[in-house]
């Protein structure tokens, strides 16, 4: 496969995935804090096509689930109540881009009916909407946390390599500490000077912006070596000559060259602060309840018996491999098509 390709299908497959995110009100079925405490710990629905007279229906259709008797683990399907899945139905309320009120949702049963493709928690919420909602907070950490790094790395490594000299030893020294920080252990140790009654934006703000200060050192060394050799081109040489600012060269001869290796950053470094913030709020430490955040939903996970019974609960976890693999293979081929250019 071609790098321009592979790069097609990259973009596609996140394209995809951050528009489903970015509606979630409209391809959830459920609001995110809706609990069903007759369902706790439902298993994922299955969706049938042939009911138990052997006769097949052209619509999918879900069975009614029982209340979970106290023997039983968890709610069993209910073979005399069927449910056909449609399709364009009204439900919940939600906002579109928390401006447009709508009650439309991709799909949903008939009440008393339930659907979850991804079963329910320890409170009855159902998990396939409550990661949709909390894919916005997480995509959301990853891109300001990136933005911000990516910010700071651009003015240090340009300033660093443009200027040089006791400019470039002083931020360089910087950058080097703060690529030796242990970055985990230093949210703990901001996140325990603060009061612990902070709002939940409040906390989410201040974990963006600790994850992207701490992130700015390394595409600040990249973007430093890359000056260092565009202000030596002879375009640049030719138009200090005529008597070009250097905030003219900067923004027009030599930041020009960085935009590759910023847009492969990009790629990088979005997957890998969406990871931090998981990791802070599933030790506690990021944004709790009742905002959902892929972190929140595997908090159930540090206990043993839902480890051990309910395997449904690491289903989350499994949507995001293809989701990190999918930023990787953009950086890839993002890297292999500026190399392709640069021949």
């Amino acid at each position: 496969m071609t790098p321009r390709r592979k790069l097609c299908c990259a973009l596609l497959l996140l394209g995809g995935f951050h528009v489903v995110v970015l509606f979630a009100g409209f391809f959830a079925p459920y609001n995110f804090a809706a609990q069903n405490r007759n369902y706790v710990f439902a298993p994922p629905s299955r969706l049938h096509f042939i009911a138990g007279d052997g006769v097949f229906h052209f619509r999918p259709f879900v069975y009614g689930l029982k209340t979970a008797p106290q023997n039983s683990a968890r709610p069993e399907e209910d073979l005399t109540r069927v449910y056909p899945v449609r399709f364009f139905v009204d439900g919940a309320l939600y906002k579109i881009a928390g401006i447009l009120p709508s009650h439309s949702h991709l799909y949903g049963v008939a009440i008393p009916g339930r659907i979850f493709l991804m079963g329910t928690d320890g409170y009855g919420r159902d998990q396939f909407s409550r990661f949709l909602y909390g894919g916005q907070l997480s995509l959301l950490a990853g891109l300001l946390a990136a933005a911000l790094a990516l910010s700071l790395g651009i003015v240090v490594g340009a300033l660093a390599g443009f200027y040089g000299g006791w400019l470039d030893e002083v931020l360089m020294r910087c950058s080097e500490l703060f690529l030796a920080l242990p970055w985990l252990y230093l949210l703990f140790a901001v996140r325990a000077a603060l009061p612990l009654h902070l709002g939940e934006w409040q906390v989410f703000l201040l974990l963006v912006a600790v994850i992207g200060m701490i992130g700015w050192a390394r595409p600040a060394r990249l973007v430093r070596g890359i000056v260092l050799s565009a202000k030596k081109r002879n375009f640049v040489l030719a138009a200090r000559g005529f008597g070009a600012s250097d905030r003219y060269l900067l923004m027009r001869h030599v930041l020009p060259q960085t935009y590759g290796v910023v847009l492969t950053q990009i790629a990088l470094l979005i997957p890998q602060y969406i990871l931090a913030e998981v990791t802070l709020s599933f030790l506690g430490l990021g944004v709790g309840e009742p905002m959902p955040s892929w972190g929140s939903l595997f908090a159930a996970l540090q206990q043993y018996y839902v480890l051990s019974s309910y395997w449904w609960m690491f289903l989350p976890a499994l949507i995001l491999i293809p989701l990190f693999l999918a930023y990787h293979a953009t950086a890839d081929a993002m890297q292999e098509r500026l190399k392709s250019m640069a021949l």
